[in-house]
């Protein structure tokens, strides 16, 4: 099924710039294959933010789920790469786009392959990413040019569930800082996954395992020192922004952290290899590593009430992970030299008139491409100047 918003269409959309700031960097076009409920989709939107309503289960999630796969990572929910094939077509998808950057036009694209598609593949359930007709080591190499950030109905759960998806959040703020964090951070899990292998083998080759250790804490060292440098960044942007959303005190619970911050890199490195080397025999029993930044943990405390995000209602919680998002992504105009897009599910649906309003004045004046979901069109009325409306019906777009 090909779903495409007319090419006539172009100068009009291209023409309708948000009231506010003119976007600098923006998705222009956005291509699907393959993917989830999308056979093949082409939809241009020119340089607008977006709002895509319909009801639930028509495929307003899975757009947004295509774009999040041009950001390091497994997008917004996290889903095996091979989960998100359509059904009956195989084990190959594809996203593709036209980006528009302060720099100029680039082409990108993301995707499975088949396993014998690609020599180096050693499993299938792996991705390419192809950057103006070339093939890129790893998608990872888009944080060089593109940011994405999003908010999701699942991680309005965030602060009350286990300290992962607190992570991949906080490593996804990172990112829009240090681009250079999640190819750490892969590495990091990379090298810890080989060293769990080796110790859970009879007769392995301890000399092998310490040289591991020492390249697990070379790279887990750097992961938590570009954590806490965005941490501290992102806490001072949230205390000087003026913003409708509560204020949120952040910071990191881990042992490296706690080193970090009082001793030389070097050092903690040195203690975080004996920490390893102690730890093999437990670590053998249990087949995962005990000690590391993959354990850490981010704490956010409401500023204004002096309470622990868990405690704070789901209301609070939800406002907190806004005004994070909004003060990351103007941290990030900054440092970057853009704003991310935001990808932004279901976001409205349970604030009030005046958070809406509040919420889409301050995207207006962040400057970022923001692409919303809803199932109430009307929910979005104070958009309808700033946006480009498309209604999803029974695996279809329409232009409003």
């Amino acid at each position: 099924m090909s779903i495409l918003a007319h090419s006539e269409n172009d100068n009009k959309l291209k023409s309708a710039l948000p009231a506010g700031k003119a976007l600098m960097l923006y998705m222009e076009r956005i291509m699907l294959q393959n993917f989830r409920s999308y056979s093949s989709l082409s939809l241009d939107v020119g340089a607008n933010s977006v709002v895509l309503t319909g009801s639930n289960g028509a495929g307003k999630t899975n757009l947004l789920e295509a774009l999040s796969f041009l950001a390091p990572g497994r997008g917004i929910r996290g889903a095996k790469l091979s989960d998100v094939t359509r059904l009956g077509s195989g084990n190959q998808w594809a996203v593709s786009g036209r980006l528009q950057t302060p720099d100029g036009e680039r082409q990108l694209g993301s995707g499975l392959v088949p396993r014998n598609d690609l020599a180096t593949i050693t499993s299938p359930d792996r991705r390419i990413g192809r950057l103006d007709g070339e093939t890129l080591s790893s998608p990872a190499a888009f944080a060089d040019i593109l940011q994405v950030a999003w908010l999701t109905p699942q991680m309005d759960r965030l602060f009350i569930e286990g300290p992962s998806g607190r992570r991949r959040f906080l490593d996804r703020l990172v990112t829009a800082y240090h681009p250079s964090h999640s190819r750490e951070l892969n590495t990091y899990e990379k090298v810890m996954r080989e060293r769990n292998r080796l110790l859970s083998e009879r007769h392995a080759d301890m000399s092998w395992v310490g040289a591991l250790e020492h390249r697990m804490a070379e790279h887990g060292v750097a992961v938590v020192a570009a954590r806490l440098d965005a941490i501290q960044k992102l806490s001072q942007a949230i205390m000087e922004s003026r913003s409708a959303f509560p204020r949120a005190a952040l910071s990191l619970e881990g042992e490296l952290e706690s080193g970090l911050m009082s001793k030389p890199a070097i050092a903690v490195e040195e203690e975080f290899v004996a920490r390893l080397s102690q730890s093999r025999k437990i670590d053998a029993q249990s087949g995962r590593t005990s000690v590391g930044p993959h354990r850490t943990d981010l704490k956010v405390t409401h500023v204004e009430k002096n309470m622990v995000a868990e405690l704070c209602s789901t209301g609070e919680q939800k406002a907190l992970l806004i005004g994070i998002t909004l003060a990351s992504a103007r941290l990030a105009a900054s440092q970057f030299g853009a704003p991310p897009i935001l990808l932004l599910d279901e976001v409205a649906a349970h604030l009030d008139e005046n958070r809406r309003g509040a919420l889409f004045h301050e995207l207006d004046e962040i400057g970022s491409q923001v692409w919303l979901t809803g199932t109430d069109v009307s929910l979005f009325e104070q958009m309808k100047n700033r946006a480009t409306f498309f209604h999803v019906k029974d695996g279809k777009i329409q232009a409003e």
